[in-house]
């Protein structure tokens, strides 16, 4: 009921304020006026609203940044995160400062030269002084930026320590799959030729080295502390291995290996705890628009604490062992 009360009023006000205008528009033929002729008294009170409008879209600015900014992505739970979200504020600061520079003298400006009767604009075809200001000026802050953000970039896609910890990130519509290379830290073999229901990775079971690998869904764990060195593949199309929370983001391409590690800095349950949200956790999504289900292309990234993440990470089955059950169980059944 207050809905529709409220669209009522709102209807009923945009009638007034057009009656309003015809009044004003008849009061304004009495007088002799010409309907479209504009007045330095116009001009001038268009000027004031200009100012007025000034202090009031600041402080909806203003206003916005008090009630969205706590909605952002919480402090980074990985090493480069914390480099990368410093050189985001400093984007931002100097986002806002051109902002609210530009607009104060848009406005003021409007305000103190609003038209006037005999009043010429000056015209200035160039100036060479204010070319080279506005130009070399942007050139060196976006160098700076560029600089920062490809030193941060080279440090996720360099290549991993030796003793980085392995995790293959594989994507298919609508779903990942992690793979953990294993005690000898290296992935078996696999080929999409091999791919069927019971092998989504398509794994060589020839492969000595993929004997010990594990395969999970739904979640995977890593552990604090430690780099994690992810190999990312795709099935059909390109997909996109996106953890908000790591500031990381790397493309999946079938036919091909993309490759990018970090290093964890916060547990799953610290974080619940500087939240303040007990049902909060990590997540994987899939950053390109990959098809109908594509929104729900989700998986849970869990950081535990080494003990933690060895105690999981035992509690699995190897690929060795996941291939002969099904063998175990036909020769049962026989």
């Amino acid at each position: 009921m207050i809905k529709i009360l409220v669209y009522v009023a709102v209807v009923l006000a945009v009638f007034a304020i057009g009656y309003l205008v015809k009044v004003y528009e008849l009061a304004s033929a009495l007088k002799g006026k010409k309907q479209h002729e504009v007045t330095d008294g116009d001009n001038r009170l268009m000027s004031k609203f200009m100012l007025t409008f000034l202090f009031v879209f600041f402080a909806f600015v203003i206003y916005n940044l008090e009630s969205y900014g706590p909605r952002t992505l919480p402090e980074s739970a990985s090493e480069h995160g914390v480099a990368l979200d410093w050189l985001f504020n400093f984007n931002m600061a100097i986002l806002f400062f051109v902002f609210t520079i530009t607009h104060i003298f848009l406005f003021y400006f409007a305000f103190k030269y609003y038209g006037r009767t005999g009043n010429k604009a000056t015209y200035i075809a160039h100036n060479n002084k204010l070319e080279m200001v506005w130009t070399v000026i942007p050139a060196v802050v976006l160098a700076i930026i560029i600089i920062f953000g490809l030193k941060n970039w080279n440090k996720i896609t360099a290549p991993a320590s030796k003793d980085a910890i392995v995790i293959q990130l594989y994507a298919k519509q609508f779903d990942w799959t992690a793979r953990y290379a294993g005690k000898d830290n290296e992935l078996g073999e696999s080929n999409y030729k091999l791919i069927t229901g019971e092998n989504p990775l398509g794994m060589d079971s020839t492969d000595v080295k993929g004997n010990d690998d594990i395969i999970v869904r739904n979640e995977f764990h890593i552990p604090l502390g430690k780099e994690i060195e992810f190999k990312l593949n795709a099935r059909e199309v390109i997909h996109s291995a996106y953890m908000p929370h790591f500031r990381a983001q790397m493309n999946c391409v079938p036919g091909m290996t993309t490759m990018m590690h970090f290093t964890p800095i916060i547990t799953t349950a610290q974080m619940r705890e500087k939240l303040n949200n007990p049902k909060f956790d990590y997540i994987l999504l899939c950053n390109k628009i990959c098809g109908v289900s594509h929104y729900n292309m989700q998986m849970t990234i869990v950081v535990d604490t080494e003990a933690d993440y060895q105690t999981w990470l035992n509690s699995k089955s190897t690929f060795k062992k996941k291939a002969a059950a099904p063998e175990v169980k036909a020769v049962a059944a026989n």
